[in-house]
């Protein structure tokens, strides 16, 4: 499936059809998931609507047994040992941005 292609809602919808497909696999039902999860049944229609929240999504993947699956959502990064190596060890902790190429501010006076 081409993500880039899709909205940000037909996204969101897609997971929750996903959701919604893994707990009928698991023959469990809303009512029955949200008790289990400690979550309302309506939380558990939003989230397969496409509507939940991510701390939702957590509680519901841990019912279904299914929190493995967020390596292959997201997988760890890993840094390359050459990477290690030039920076010595430490750990990255913010990102640079771009960096401006204007030489002074003044150049770009009116």
């Amino acid at each position: 499936m081409d993500y880039y292609s899709l909205s940000d809602s037909a996204i969101e919808a897609e997971i929750g059809a996903r959701i919604r497909a893994l707990r009928l696999r698991r023959n469990v039902t809303q009512q029955a998931l949200a008790e289990a999860a400690g979550l309302s049944e309506t939380a558990i229609k939003g989230l397969e609507s496409g509507r939940g929240r991510l701390s939702t999504l957590i509680a519901v993947l841990r019912e279904l047994s299914a929190l493995d699956h967020l390596d292959q959502f997201i997988p760890e990064i890993t840094v390359s040992p050459l990477q290690l190596a030039r920076r010595q060890g430490k750990e990255r902790k913010r990102a640079s941005g771009r960096r401006s190429s204007r030489k002074h501010d003044s150049e770009d006076a009116w």
